[in-house]
């Protein structure tokens, strides 16, 4: 995270173009918000590469499903990821990834 002195803080998720532009009081406070939980973030750090299910993330993580798809939910609100559903050995998988790859925020 970096804050510039024009009173934008960015956050680079990882290396890649896709970026967001956020000015909107609201957004702003469901995105601190979101990042305010250590749990979320280490889901999107394990996200950063390539979309996981919900069962991969919560043995990475060594929680239960049940937690991991609540804080899945809470990071979907604040719009900072994505999910897709596909079939998987034992049902439909939920599959998170990455919204974007930069976040700026403007004060």
């Amino acid at each position: 995270m970096e804050i510039s002195q024009s009173g934008f803080l960015q956050v680079n998720l990882q290396n890649k173009s896709e970026s967001v532009f956020i000015e909107s009081d609201d957004q702003i406070e469901k995105i601190v918000k979101a990042l305010s939980s250590r749990t979320r973030r280490k889901i999107l750090h394990y996200i950063q590469e390539e979309p996981m299910d919900v069962s991969s993330i919560a043995s990475n993580l060594n929680m239960t499903e049940a937690n991991i798809s609540a804080q899945i939910k809470k990071l979907e609100e604040a719009d900072l990821i994505t999910c897709d559903y596909t079939s998987g050995a034992h049902g439909v998988r939920k599959l998170s990834k990455l919204k974007f790859h930069k976040l700026t925020i403007k004060f």
